[in-house]
């Protein structure tokens, strides 16, 4: 089991949460991923990171898998100019590789704003660590473990 995939369970398991995480033949988008699960794309939580261009930092928007995060209303929620997270500063700050980034575990604490249309579903699904590996949360449970705040980002 990878390091990765080790940190999200012990993090889920600290949580206090019991769920499946199931191994995939590629989950590295979320089309990927809903086609493997066998659920809407929109069921899948994306995690995509900007950098914000003033801290420097990782910021993590959690997103329905068929929506993109506006940049500008990202921007005003990070309360500082966002730009591209490159491949080292998302492995630096969240321990996980591009296309396995999970909104649960990662290295530093980061800031995270959470797409109200998950809540839409009785269950989504997350990546867990790795591009093969996702995990079941239902949306109530996967905003108050990542700690993300309920916001409107998408375009």
């Amino acid at each position: 089991m990878s390091k990765s995939l080790k940190r999200v369970r012990s993090a889920l398991e600290a949580a206090g949460v019991d769920t499946e995480i199931r191994e995939t033949p590629l989950a590295r988008t979320a089309a990927d991923a809903a086609n493997a699960i066998g659920c809407e794309i929109d069921q899948i939580a994306k995690s995509i990171i900007f950098r914000g261009e003033n801290s420097g930092v990782a910021i993590l928007f959690i997103t329905a898998g068929g929506n993109q995060v506006d940049p500008e209303k990202a921007a005003h929620l990070a309360g500082e100019p966002l730009g591209k997270a490159d491949a080292s500063l998302i492995r630096t700050q969240t321990g996980f590789a591009i296309g396995g980034v999970s909104p649960v575990g990662h290295l530093s604490p980061i800031t995270a704003f959470f797409d109200p249309q998950l809540a839409e579903f009785p269950n989504i699904w997350a990546a867990a660590g790795t591009p093969h590996h996702v995990f079941r949360s239902n949306p109530q449970e996967l905003v108050k473990i990542s700690g993300a705040q309920i916001s409107d980002f998408k375009s």
